[in-house]
């Protein structure tokens, strides 16, 4: 299964590294800076997007890479960034949060300002 595959070979950094090379162009360039922005280097973080990737991803989101790799010409590059994209979006918008500015109604304030105390 291309799943399986994107996982066993993408979560290690030094394949991840690579393949996100092979994958080039602008989503490269951007990741690249998005790793840079977190102190980490391109694989490392792409290794460790596929591998939460593969701990939390709903069923629904494993029907999406299975879709993104299905009849490209590189399915496993095509699937890796599909979940590096994924992923990055989730990071973009944490739970709790409906998109845009503002939080969910549901969010309590102290969490959506930032000033939660323990």
């Amino acid at each position: 299964m291309i799943l399986q595959e994107i996982v066993h070979t993408c979560s290690n950094p030094h394949v991840a590294r690579a393949a996100l090379a092979s994958i080039g162009g602008d989503f490269a360039a951007d990741f690249a800076a998005r790793a840079s922005r977190r102190n980490m280097p391109v694989g490392v973080l792409a290794a460790r997007l596929v591998t939460e990737f593969s701990i939390k991803a709903a069923e629904p989101e494993w029907s999406r890479v299975d879709e993104a790799a299905r009849g490209a010409d590189q399915p496993i590059l095509s699937g890796l960034r599909y979940i590096l994209s994924h992923a990055l979006r989730e990071k973009n918008n944490p739970a709790g949060w409906s998109g845009g500015d503002h939080p969910a109604a549901w969010v309590p304030r102290a969490l959506s300002t930032g000033h939660c105390h323990a």
